[in-house]
């Protein structure tokens, strides 16, 4: 029965060295994003709709 306290209490120690570890990456920045603000501008003209008056232009244009 002893065995399981030392095995709870030594995981209960790693879980949190993990936490502790965790929390330091979080503050440093580890986990910021530096590469989908720079493809971000790449596909802002797929998600823009072109507008009513646009499209008559287009159309008269055409024709």
């Amino acid at each position: 029965m002893s065995v399981i306290y030392l095995l709870i209490s030594i995981s209960i120690l790693v879980a949190i060295g993990f936490f502790i570890a965790f929390i330091r990456a979080v503050k440093t920045g580890q986990y910021d994003d530096d590469y989908t603000p720079s493809v971000r501008m790449l596909f802002d003209d797929e998600l823009k709709k072109p507008s009513k008056t646009e499209i008559k232009t287009t159309k008269e244009k055409q024709i």
